[in-house]
């Protein structure tokens, strides 16, 4: 409990301080990397999991003729991805940073695409692929397709299948939470492996990454998303920027899961009394 109470970023900042030092100190304690292995390994493995779960639950679960605003949700999405990604494009371009990679990536195996049309058919192979292989390879593409696909198929299942589903997904995202809270152990790990492989010129190198990071990020959440939120609202947009970059922001940056920040985010709509 006392654990719990601690701000989840005042125990990551502990944990990045000690990694450092460690990595420093005792650099040939190779084991201790295996908690960033580890905290990794947890978040990608039950992130796909908590994704097909939770649609598939949302979407048997819709009423019929029920008002969603999914298409202007999907292309406020759309709109947000694309200005991201040109911030993004422009600040790598402005700032450009070289990093170090370390001995375990294989970066021999790293093809890009020869063109639009293979790009498109990779896409359409990722929709129809195997779900259970979608599953254990993170193939969200795959993973979102058929969840919707079963979600809507079980529209017609019994009650006692839906709450099961509910049940299941609910279960999932505790988990989810579980893993979050031992983000500070995860980050320790990581930032130790860093440290004792490649000292601490590589983590200047990362240092200059995450600024241009941050800062193509604060570009986003102050000044493009704000002006999107007040074209559709007409209404002053930074009390809900900095209601979402205090609930959900934090938690996802240094996670680095989309995914697996949904129950932060799911908490936050809650809070703020959305449907």
């Amino acid at each position: 409990q006392k654990w719990n109470n601690i701000s989840l970023i005042k125990r990551i900042i502990c944990g990045l301080i000690i990694g450092i030092a460690l990595g420093l100190i005792f650099p040939q304690a190779t084991a201790i990397s295996i908690l960033g292995d580890l905290f990794v390994g947890a978040l990608r493995g039950i992130a796909p999991l908590l994704v097909f779960f939770l649609i598939m639950s949302s979407l048997c679960r819709m009423a019929k003729g029920q008002k969603t605003n999914m298409s202007f949700i999907v292309i406020l999405y759309l709109l947000g991805n694309l200005f991201s990604a040109l911030s993004a494009v422009i600040a790598s371009y402005l700032f450009p940073v070289t990093l170090t990679f370390s001995q375990s990536t294989n970066t021999q195996d790293i093809t890009p695409p020869t063109g639009v049309t293979e790009v498109l058919k990779n896409l359409l192979m990722n929709v129809v692929a195997n779900p259970v292989d979608s599953l254990v390879n993170t193939n969200y593409i795959g993973i979102l397709a058929w969840a919707i696909i079963l979600g809507i198929a079980l529209k017609s299942a019994s009650d006692g299948t839906k709450n099961a589903l509910e049940n299941i997904s609910d279960a999932i995202a505790t988990a989810v939470k579980w893993i979050i809270n031992c983000a500070p152990f995860g980050i320790m790990g990581l930032i130790f492996s860093t440290i004792s492989e490649q000292g601490l010129d590589a983590l200047l190198s990362y240092g200059k990454l995450i600024l241009v990071l941050v800062g193509s990020m604060a570009v986003v959440i102050f000044i493009i998303n704000p002006v999107i939120v007040f074209i559709f609202t007409k209404q002053n947009p930074f009390p809900l920027v900095f209601t979402c970059l205090k609930e959900s922001f934090i938690t996802a940056f240094f996670t680095r899961s989309s995914a697996a920040n949904i129950p932060v985010n799911m908490k936050a709509c809650e809070e703020m009394g959305l449907d």
